[in-house]
């Protein structure tokens, strides 16, 4: 089966293309129907590929399918290479892609761009697909790029909004910053070990041929792409403007696409890091900062799409904090849970909004757990699992990074706890506003309240399923049972730091986090459910540092005067000189030259025969004159 691991993107591109060339001439069940049940054959395959290569001794396998590119010394196949963590990442990515997909034809149906918005779920999935598959860092860096295409598409989907145009055009640009790292990165590998192909980087890597400053200088390119595609610190302000784009879009941003392949890229390399203490605590430190940043953010957030947004920011943190510490199977096992609850609160969200008629503030929501029951309990286990209750999945992952990381810095795992605790309590925050107290939307909306169809809730109840159980994938040792997706990683880590953490410790950090999240979830009930206490309903009621956090520490305006406004003065300036003097001189100059000399050469011909007749004359002469010397 692993053989036939061309079929996982072949799927999607065949959906993307019927949708692309034919899907405005089919019925939009139909369409919907093509964009889903191509992302359930591609998980269907990577889940017999992912069985097979579980139970097989051989955990690497390299599937060539043509040569790509030969030049001189740069030879580089077009091959995928499928192994634990590929394989792993094909089930996050097609299972949570469908289930997506399925939401998206009760969400999108009543939208005229039916068709279109399939067609680039289905290229999105394709090119992360390509991503993670990639056998060398060139096909990576194609996926790479084309997710970020596709994000832009489905950011900017409803176009003739300005804003959401605007919002798509950050991403792209900023991603576009973080790129260029990776592009460096990757011509910096080929510099140093002559090939882009994984495994005989990784080989050469090992053997200590490269010096410690330029195993660290890829290390640190590598993570500047990362920074970008996975929203970190200072490259991370696209993300929260997504939310422009249709809900099941965040959803596969945030959950199974997009923000997971800077993970996916620094646990493939990992052995750069391993190799360079400066790029780990780097990669740790900024991970840390970019968690508490955006936890505090979403703690005034009143968007429920920006909650989320910011709660992604701040998870996406704290996988990069357990990359630091060289948790890598940790980082890996939090994409998954992350993957599990993330893709249902946001979906969740997208039924609240639905059933609203569009309002998103949550201020203006309240009371809807009688109207919509199944979107309640759903989003509660969400909530829950996101929060670091046991035995919900976040739990597990989220504690494990946090041991892992207490072991390599205690600072670090304080402002990681800190992190923690700031979720738990935002999250109920939004929970409580949203489904319980009194209505506070208008009476039309109150009127219209209905549970979302099933297309879109038998998904969320999935998804709760697998938010409620994934922490079984990463059960801790110390209590006597199997950590598998330790285990099942860890041909793919390269150096590998032992625990030192005593059971006992391993409990009472465990029991303190636990604590935490108790503490501020009964924080929240007591203010937001008990006392119905409300967010300042105008910017102007709330206090002077609640206003700087609600407009995000003034992050956005400070790039806006610092970077935007500077360079397009200088644009400007360039435009006026070198564009309309220079340029535009030296075209205008020409044609102003050719008019002159036409002028010149016209005025031969006047149409007067006794003009024509010396000019005979003239010339005679002037041969003959020429003749005799």
């Amino acid at each position: 089966m692993i053989k036939l691991i061309g079929l996982v993107p072949l799927f999607p591109l065949i959906g993307f293309l019927i949708n692309g060339f034919i899907g405005k001439k089919l019925s939009k069940g139909v369409s919907g129907a093509i964009g889903s049940f191509s992302i359930l054959a591609s998980f269907v395959v990577s889940l017999l590929i992912f069985i097979e290569l579980n139970g097989s001794a051989q955990k690497s396998h390299v599937v060539d399918l043509f040569s790509w590119i030969s030049s001189g010394n740069l030879q580089v196949p077009f091959s995928f290479l499928v192994d634990p963590l590929s394989a792993l990442f094909l089930l996050i990515i097609t299972g949570i892609g469908f289930l997506i997909h399925v939401y998206s034809v009760g969400y999108m149906h009543e939208d005229e761009g039916f068709s279109r918005f399939f067609t680039y779920l289905n290229l999105f999935v394709f090119f992360m697909l390509l991503l993670v598959l990639g056998n060398n860092y060139l096909i990576m860096f194609v996926g790479w790029e084309g997710v970020g295409l596709c994000s832009y598409l489905l950011i900017g989907f409803w176009f003739k909004n300005t804003a959401y145009n605007n919002a798509a055009k950050k991403a792209f640009v900023i991603n576009r910053i973080g790129d260029l790292g990776f592009l460096l990165g990757i011509i910096l590998i080929f510099f140093t070990f002559n090939t882009i192909s994984y495994g005989e980087v990784f080989k050469l890597a090992n053997t200590g041929i490269a010096a410690q400053g330029t195993i660290t200088a890829i290390a640190l390119l590598l993570f500047i792409g990362a920074m970008g595609k996975s929203a970190q610190i200072p490259l991370y302000t696209w993300l929260p403007d997504a939310m422009a784009g249709p809900t099941p879009v965040s959803a596969l941003i945030h959950a199974a696409t997009m923000v997971t392949a800077g993970i996916y890229m620094i646990v493939r390399s990992n052995i750069f890091y391993s190799m360079s203490d400066v790029a780990s605590e780097t990669v740790a430190v900024v991970g840390a900062a970019t968690a508490l940043f955006a936890a505090t953010i979403g703690m005034v957030q009143t968007d429920i799409k920006k909650v989320l947004a910011y709660s992604t920011v701040s998870q996406l943190g704290l996988m990069f904090l357990a990359l630091g510490a060289g948790a890598y199977s940790s980082a890996v096992f939090h994409v998954a849970t992350h993957a599990f609850f993330k893709a249902l609160l946001f979906l969740g969200a997208g039924s609240v909004i639905h059933a609203m008629g569009g309002e998103q503030d949550i201020r203006k929501m309240g009371a809807l757990k009688k109207a919509l029951p199944v979107t309640f309990f759903t989003m509660a286990i969400g909530t829950i699992a996101i929060s670091g209750i046991p035995p919900f999945s976040g739990f597990f992952s989220k504690d494990e990074i946090l041991a892992h990381v207490y072991e390599e810095n205690k600072l670090l795992w304080f402002i990681g706890s800190v992190t923690s605790m700031l979720t738990a309590f935002y999250m109920f925050r939004m929970f409580y506003l949203t489904f319980f107290g009194k209505f506070r939307g208008t009476h039309e909306q109150e009127h219209h309240l209905h549970e979302s169809p099933k297309s879109m809730t038998v998904p969320l109840i999935v998804l709760a399923i697998l938010a409620a159980l994934g922490g079984v994938m990463g059960l801790p040792e110390f209590w006597g049972t199997h950590n598998w997706i330790a285990d099942y990683l860890s041909p793919l880590i390269y150096r590998k730091n032992p625990s030192i953490l005593s059971h006992e410790t391993e409990w009472v950090l465990m029991g303190l986090a636990v604590a935490a999240a108790a503490v501020s979830i009964y924080t929240a009930y007591n203010v937001y459910r008990k006392n119905n206490i409300l967010p300042a309903a105008k910017e102007e009621d709330m206090g002077g540092a609640e206003r700087f956090v609600y407009h995000k520490y003034k992050v956005d305006e400070f790039y806006e005067a610092v970077i935007t406004k500077p360079l397009n003065l200088i644009s400007e300036a360039f435009y006026k000189f070198f564009d309309l003097k220079i340029v535009d001189g030296i075209v205008n100059g020409t044609g102003q030259a050719v008019n002159w000399f036409s002028e010149l050469i016209r005025k031969l011909q006047t149409g007067n025969i006794g003009f024509y007749i010396l000019a005979m004359v003239a010339g005679i002469v002037a041969i003959l004159f020429t003749s005799l010397f």
